[in-house]
């Protein structure tokens, strides 16, 4: 089956539409990419990056994946985060769930659903540390977003804990790891308040 071939006339109008209101900006892109910004997000099509934070293309370097799970054994993630560290030396890593998440929902039941249930054993650990919190919840959307929390902030942890990170801290660095949650019933980020910015912020057997 062929792709709909109106997705290129889309592009060639949105890239004429681009043109026009700023005639340098195909021009500029090209030459480097200099983001502040890596984003660790979820594979969602309802999540895009750039558009929630009202980012150019170029100012957020990204990766996504099934509920924004950071695993260190993940060639795919760890090869992202060293290069947004030591090549283009971003300031910030954002690790980003979402309320309404269909992986944290799958990871909260007992079904199969195939190659993506060693991937949601991650999400089920997070459940396995927290659970009578998280079963003491009164509703099921409770307890997903509550999972969606503590998933996030897990996974800022395993953010920090990477040799990458501890290393650009090292080198006296400036590099901070965040976690946020995005509404998609509204539109609106959440600040989970947490921040790590030096190795002292995370647990003695982790620091390199």
């Amino acid at each position: 089956m062929e792709i709909d071939q109106k997705l290129f006339k889309r592009n060639r109008e949105w890239a004429e539409k681009v043109r026009k209101e700023d005639p340098d900006f195909f021009k500029r892109l090209s030459g480097q990419q200099k983001p502040e910004f890596l984003w660790i997000g979820c594979s969602d099509s309802r999540v895009p990056a750039n558009q929630i934070v009202a980012l150019e293309p170029g100012e957020v370097f990204v990766h996504r994946n099934i509920a924004n799970v950071v695993v260190h054994s993940d060639l795919n993630c760890m090869s992202v985060i060293q290069y947004a560290v030591e090549v283009l030396e971003v300031k910030h890593i954002i690790v980003c769930g979402h309320y309404g998440c269909g992986g944290v929902s799958a990871a909260l039941g007992n079904q199969q659903f195939g190659l993506i249930d060693s991937w949601l054993r991650h999400i089920k650990d997070v459940y396995r540390l927290h659970r009578n919190k998280i079963d003491s919840c009164k509703s099921d959307k409770e307890r997903q977003n509550l999972l969606c929390e503590l998933n996030v902030i897990e996974q800022v942890a395993n953010v920090s804990h990477t040799t990458i990170v501890q290393n650009a801290w090292k080198k006296g660095q400036e590099l901070a790891i965040h976690g946020w949650v995005y509404g998609i019933d509204d539109g609106i980020l959440h600040d989970l308040s947490v921040c790590v910015n030096n190795p002292y912020k995370i647990e003695p057997i982790f620091r390199m």
